[in-house]
């Protein structure tokens, strides 16, 4: 009998399949309803192993984070199994909407470390809130063009990373690129032994 070998394609479906799976899994072990979700309880999914692989602590910080970020998860050792710092833009750190759309942007990218895509991110962040990934896309996008001006992508950055996530939409997944204000969302994946990039203004 052929033995059937799979493909790369087969296993970012199994891949994509699995995130789904465990968003949904965590919207019923924590009753979430709706498409909203309070920053408490994600503190507590934060600390469940079931639905986020490796340990994450929250950190409010401009400091490692480049141009057009508002976010990124940051490996804590050499080990993912030593956790991820999830540093944030203090501009976020009043608005609970903000942070809980932004963070689950990134939470692929400690599940699953460097294989993760903005597809993935995307397709998370949606299942998790239960809604459409374009308007969890729209709301990542709508989140981080408030960051200030200083922190953002020039127009002609945004416009080149609003090229590249079009492309992306309709082509095989392919490594994260990163969020931009006004028009796409960055995200590069968290490696286990190097820092990840994570959206920035809509990129």
């Amino acid at each position: 009998m052929e033995r059937i070998q799979p493909t790369e394609e087969d296993g970012y479906e199994a891949l994509q399949g699995h995130l789904v799976g465990r968003a949904i899994a965590c919207r019923n072990k924590y009753d979430i309803r709706g498409d909203s979700l309070s920053w408490s309880t994600l503190q507590q999914v934060l600390q469940d192993r079931d639905i986020v692989r490796f340990p994450v602590e929250v950190c409010f910080t401009d400091e490692g984070l480049m141009r057009g970020e508002f976010a990124i998860p940051s490996p804590c050792g050499e080990s993912a199994t030593d956790g991820f710092r999830l540093l944030m833009r203090p501009c976020f750190q009043q608005d609970e909407e903000a942070l809980v759309t932004l963070a689950l942007y990134h939470l692929p990218s400690v599940n699953y470390l460097d294989i993760v895509t903005t597809k993935e991110a995307e397709l998370f962040g949606a299942a998790m809130l239960g809604i459409e990934v374009e308007d969890y896309y729209q709301r990542v996008c709508r989140f981080a063009d408030r960051m200030p001006d200083a922190f953002r992508f020039t127009k002609e950055q945004e416009a080149e990373a609003a090229m590249v996530h079009k492309h992306l939409k309709g082509e095989q997944p392919s490594k994260m690129a990163p969020p931009t204000s006004e028009a796409v969302v960055q995200a590069q994946p968290a490696a286990a032994s190097s820092s990840c990039c994570g959206g920035g203004s809509c990129s």
